[in-house]
């Protein structure tokens, strides 16, 4: 049942441009989250910052590690997991958060969740320059592989709006869904090879970890800006169908719900 005059689907009214409402989603919720925060947009850079000097002082100081350029390895671990972590985390509750743009406005529900995770790309980008300097720091050169970045990750936003569609759809009818998605996140911290390499991780576990669109990005860019080589095939092959494959799951979990949005908001 709908509310008088707010139709089950407002996608039949909706005769704006996709494009412009994305952008504009974007742009504000990029701007919202510095708009009173002194340091602003620097903030993108001092958290993976703050975690890699941690992580870095623990695992050569307190436990001595041996890997080389230590600084870089974190990065490359901690850039696409905090993508991954706050894109999830903030963009399940993006529609209980735009309940007075759904209620005034027709737009398809669709675009919130989707803005949500897209404008902390705008993050990545910035977080990418900090990753380069420290490359270029530690003598890491240019290499023909980097092109392949681009289309990973094409591929691993797909998989993380895939998560977004389902948790923000489902967020709206049990509220506890959000505290799910916070928990499961502390739990990946550990199971994401962040401060440790794929090759610590046992035999019988590493089909599951090559599944695992998080934990097979992050051994892609290591191989690629670290090793100046191409991840395997098989890796690359995985980490692409495991997003497709969770991106269409969620969209045809937010087209079920989508169309009671309104009811329970």
């Amino acid at each position: 049942m709908s509310t008088p005059g707010q139709p089950d689907s407002p996608d039949i009214r909706w005769n704006g441009q996709y494009q412009f409402a994305l952008r504009q989603l974007v742009l504000k919720d990029f701007r919202t989250r510095y708009r009173n925060m002194s340091l602003g947009i620097f903030w993108s850079l001092l958290n993976p910052l703050i975690m890699m000097a941690v992580l870095t002082f623990v695992f050569t100081q307190v436990f001595p590690a041996s890997r080389r350029a230590f600084p870089v390895f974190v990065l490359c671990g901690i850039i696409p997991y905090n993508f991954f972590a706050l894109a999830w985390s903030s963009g399940t509750g993006s529609l209980l958060d735009s309940t007075n743009l759904i209620k005034k406005v027709p737009v398809p529900r669709e675009i919130i969740p989707v803005a949500s995770v897209l404008s902390h790309c705008l993050h990545v980008f910035i977080q990418f320059g900090l990753l380069a300097m420290f490359l270029f720091l530690y003598g890491f050169t240019i290499n023909r592989y980097w092109a392949l970045l681009p289309v990973i990750w094409v591929f691993y936003i797909l998989f993380v709006i895939g998560m977004v569609l389902a948790t923000s759809a489902l967020n709206i009818y049990v509220r506890d869904t959000r505290y799910v998605v916070e928990s499961a996140n502390t739990v990946l911290f550990w199971l994401v090879p962040i401060f440790y390499g794929g090759e610590m991780i046992k035999p019988e576990f590493v089909d599951i970890y090559s599944l695992n669109p998080i934990a097979a990005l992050v051994q892609a860019t290591r191989n690629i800006l670290m090793e100046g080589r191409p991840p395997a095939t098989s890796l690359l092959v995985k980490l692409c169908a495991s997003s497709l494959v969770i991106f269409a799951g969620g969209w045809t979990v937010f087209q079920r719900l989508k169309h009671r949005i309104y009811d329970y908001l």
